[in-house]
């Protein structure tokens, strides 16, 4: 079949189950529709460091991509082309690859020109970028000097704007389920508090889902700043009405108590996109909640079981959403290809496959809408119904 062009694909951000089912369903597509196929190794950084010289050793900076390639890593977790979190137009001095160091000279840098000079020495005539809306909205940046871009979501999250599902959700989804109900074992063990912290910066889909579907009695979310003397009245309601004497909360990073000036970091560094390491909530919850516990619960302290998910719920193989769902998207990411067009984010809406403008990423956040799906005073998913709602329940605002 003759060479219809070249189509680059880069992870970025954080890891995620369901890229290299992504990968794989773009890279056989392509392949088979008569294009060239090339991975750009650890997201942006890969066009960064590349090296637009044919006698240069790119091998870090890409690789060819066949059918056997993806074949053999599509049914596994994370992301075989690894990932970073490099933002090109925002490079600091000290991450510039030796070839750009005499070319840029400032403590933080737009390495643009180059990423651009590198696409076109690659041949690449489309590019698609899988991840959240950092990295996205550098592929937006592409997109406006001229590069053809079809982006695909990806956050634990699920918090990209413009569409109802990101890949990796549902497997953040079925782990933080499945930990919360191996997790009650030792709570109830101990007549204790269940404590959990899980992702969720701006947005408490990763919460408020699991807590749905029965792994939590409550979920704080980063949306609605909670009492945590109303949250203590309530879990020790919830556990002294429980037969083993224990209750489950699910805590987003992003939570804030009320008071609070901010969120809950690790430490005070930021990575290229702004953002600093969350982490920490779960724990000031824990300790609140035992200091709490005697002034609801007849003067008798109540300890606490407290644990962080983390990358546990990112790590691994995709579960069944995410193995479907990125099929379908890298399927459509071709479908927009094969028509000419460019410039759009592939997404779920109301349960049915589409696409987007990608201007969509520089909208606002995409959240709970804490009115139709959370309530406020009892600190758990509201559920005033469920007629023609779509599978995930909550939608985002297009």
């Amino acid at each position: 079949m003759a060479n219809k062009g070249t189509i680059g694909i880069l992870t970025g951000g954080g890891d995620v189950p369901g890229l290299n089912p992504a990968m794989r369903a773009i890279t056989i597509r392509a392949l088979r529709e008569g294009y060239r196929v090339i991975g750009i190794r650890r997201g942006w950084a890969g066009l960064v460091e590349c090296v637009p010289d044919p006698e240069a050793d790119n091998t870090e900076a890409f690789r060819e991509l066949t059918e056997d390639v993806v074949n053999r890593a599509g049914r596994t977790g994370g992301t075989f082309i690894h990932t970073s979190r490099t933002r090109p137009s925002h490079l600091p001095r000290t991450n510039l690859p030796p070839h750009l160091r005499d070319r840029y000279t400032d403590d933080v840098n737009d390495v643009t020109p180059d990423v651009l000079r590198n696409i076109e020495y690659l041949g690449i005539d489309y590019l698609i970028p899988i991840g959240g809306d950092d990295t996205l909205s550098y592929g937006y940046r592409l997109h406006t000097e001229g590069v053809k871009v079809v982006a695909i979501p990806k956050t634990m999250d699920n918090d990209v704007p413009g569409t109802d599902y990101c890949i990796g959700f549902g497997t953040c989804v079925t782990r933080t389920i499945e930990l919360a109900h191996t997790l009650r074992t030792s709570a109830g063990s101990h007549e204790r508090f269940l404590v959990i912290e899980v992702f969720g910066r701006y947005a408490g889909f990763s919460a408020l889902l699991p807590t749905m579907a029965g792994a939590a009695d409550r979920c704080v979310i980063p949306e609605h700043d909670f009492d945590i003397e109303h949250l203590a009245e309530l879990l020790v309601y919830d556990r002294n009405r429980h037969p083993s004497k224990y209750s489950v909360v699910l805590v987003s990073e992003g939570a804030k108590i009320k008071g609070d000036d901010g969120m809950s970091f690790e430490g005070q560094e930021k990575d290229q996109y702004g953002h600093a390491k969350l982490g920490g909530i779960g724990d000031r919850v824990a300790a609140r909640l035992k200091e709490l516990s005697p002034r609801f619960n007849g003067g008798r302290r109540i300890n606490v079981v407290n644990q962080r998910l983390g990358y546990l719920v990112r790590c691994g193989a995709p579960d069944a959403l995410d193995s479907v769902v990125p099929m379908a998207f890298g399927n459509l990411a071709l479908d927009i290809i094969l028509g000419g067009g460019s410039g759009r984010l592939v997404n779920i809406h109301n349960g049915v496959y589409g696409s987007v403008p990608l201007d969509v990423i520089h909208g606002p956040h995409k959240v709970v809408d804490v009115h139709k799906y959370y309530n406020t005073e009892r600190l758990r998913p509201s559920y005033k119904t469920f007629d023609s709602k779509p599978l995930f329940i909550m939608t985002s605002d297009l």
